[in-house]
Order: structure tokens, then sequence, then C-alpha cells
């Protein structure tokens, strides 16, 4: 969740929510969730693996089609006083409400260390739910439902944390072409298993600056189904970065990099996938795209997985 905490990033999950225009080469096309009343957004999780956390979720409006959005319109987005549960295996937990605002430094600190997010000089004041006394973390195998009442508003969604299928042999060397003295590619195997469809999705950061998601975070093992390879992990940019094809996807030696390596379930990987695919399918002659969501009575997404954690320096193997 950048991640979950990036203003950037939660614009456009609210807009690509309620669809992308799409541009014909004869005439435009307008999509017809653009005049929909307004509805709650959610985006949620439950981790398990090697840092299990309690749920935490953030619950928005959407907004029309072609509105305009400064930083208080954004913060105003936020849906206060929800009463939101999550229920496994007999055990409910109310969630609390906690604002950035409320937080002092060393508070938002010790948050982005729970999260892995980077939101201790965020300036976006989000407000999420969480549960703070930990009395329901992520299990391997663990269904989690939530439900959510505001106002008229009642949501439900489920979902299942999948086992975790972890990377091995990480390290850097050159990227292609013209050697480098200061860049360097990652490097990973994986041992996917071959009884079961496998679905990933990870988030890199640099020297403690949170993680972030790449544009194309998430992965399917459809050609790779019980084979033991490695492949090239590009640095995640943040989305607002300047696009330099020079350093794009590449790790500066010296860098202290830490690697989230998550298994999610296939309603994830629908809905990150359909998201990506509209962000990054924008422009005059873009396709429309519309979002998979788990979520009932409303938009987003509710997921559980499973993650691994790697921390590595860039350095000459």
């Amino acid at each position: 969740m950048k991640n979950i905490f990036s203003p950037t990033r939660m614009l456009l999950v609210l807009l690509s929510l309620l669809g992308l225009m799409n541009w014909g080469c004869e005439k435009e096309f307008i999509p017809d969730t653009v005049e929909l009343e307004e509805m709650l957004v959610v985006e949620g999780y439950i981790e398990a693996g090697d840092r299990p956390t309690p749920p935490l979720v953030i619950l928005t409006r959407s907004v029309p089609f072609f509105q305009e959005l400064n930083a208080g319109e954004l913060n105003s987005l936020f849906v206060h006083d929800a009463e939101i549960w999550v229920e496994s295996e007999g055990q409910k937990v109310g969630l609390q409400e906690i604002c950035l605002s409320e937080l002092s430094p060393d508070q938002r600190e010790l948050l982005q260390q729970l999260t892995g997010l980077e939101i201790a000089n965020n300036q976006l004041n989000v407000c999420l739910y969480t549960d703070l006394s930990f009395r329901m973390t992520g299990k391997i195998g663990g269904t989690y439902r939530l439900q959510i009442n505001s106002g008229i508003h009642a949501l439900t969604a489920t979902t299942t944390i999948p086992d975790t299928v972890g990377l091995s042999n990480l390290r850097f060397d050159q990227p292609p072409g013209e050697p480098s003295d200061t860049l360097r590619r990652l490097l990973c195997r994986i041992n996917d298993p071959g009884d079961i469809q496998n679905y990933y999705r990870y988030f890199t950061g640099i020297n403690n600056q949170g993680l972030v998601s790449p544009s194309n975070s998430t992965i399917e093992d459809d050609f790779f189904d019980g084979r033991s390879f490695e492949f090239p992990l590009p640095k995640a940019e943040p989305p607002n970065a300047d696009f330099d094809p020079e350093t794009f996807g590449l790790y500066r030696l010296g860098d202290t990099v830490v690697v989230k390596w998550a298994n999610i379930d296939q309603v994830q990987y629908d809905f990150w996938s359909s998201l990506e695919s509209a962000v990054s399918n924008q422009g005059p002659f873009s396709t429309y795209t519309r979002v998979n969501s788990n979520v009932n009575g409303g938009l987003g997404v509710w997921g559980g997985l499973s993650a691994r954690y790697y921390t590595i320096v860039v350095a000459d193997n």
C-alpha cells in the first residue's frame, strides 16, 4: 500500500477505478461510468510471511471522472468514523481509525517500519483503519472477511492468504550494453512449484525510503510454471519520478536495497494488473480498461498476501 500512501498513486487509484477515457481514431468515447453516483473505494490488506501485520484499510470516496483535485480536496476524500471489522476463524476484530496528522514524527516512523511504506514525511493527511492491539495478524492459509459500515454504505469482501514462494541467489551485475561505473541490475532466482497457479507482486525500497511498487508489479506463472530460472528484477520508480532511460530500473553501487516479494491470490492479481494496465494505457489512442474489484457494494481491493523481505547492498559479487 505505494506506495499506498503516495498522493500520486492514491489519485491514480481513485480515478482509474472509475475508468479511463478512450479516444478513437474517428470519434470520442466516454465510458458510461463517468456520471455514476459516489461510491466507497477500499484499499485493504492483511499480510503473513516474514513480517505478519494486522489488517490495514484505507477508505475513500470515488470522484467524478472529470473532477480536478488539489491537495485539500484529496484530504476530503478520506472517509471517517466508519465501522470496520475483520473476521477469521471465529475471531472478529474491530479496526481503529488513525490519521497521520494525529501522530508524532516518532509514531510516523514506527508506522513506516511496520508497513514498510514511506509515510514519515508524507504531506497528505492519510487516514487509515488498523488493529493497533495486534490481536489479529495474517497467517498463511487463513481466510479473512472484511465488513464495512459507513452511513448508507455496507461493504464486504473476502480474501485468503496463499503460501509463500520466495526468491534465492539475489545478486548484482553489469546492466546490458556499455559497462557502468555506478549502476547495476539485480538478478534473482525462483523455483516455481508446478502443482498450483501462483501470482506474485513485488516492491523495492532504497536506503530506508519506503517501499514502492513498479508500474508493472504483478507476475503470473503461466509461462514458467514448475520451472527454476534466473531473471532480472528492476528497481521500482516512484510514480512521479522523471523517466531516465539510462538509469531506469537500475540500482546504484553502495545503496541498500529492500525487496518485498509477495504471493497474492488471483483476485488481487486481477485488480492490480487491470489497474496498472489502465494507468499505463493513458493517452490519445489508449484502450478503455475497467478495473476489477472484489469489494461487494463498493470499489477497490481487499487482499491477503504472504511476503518475504530481502535486504542487500548493491555491490559487485
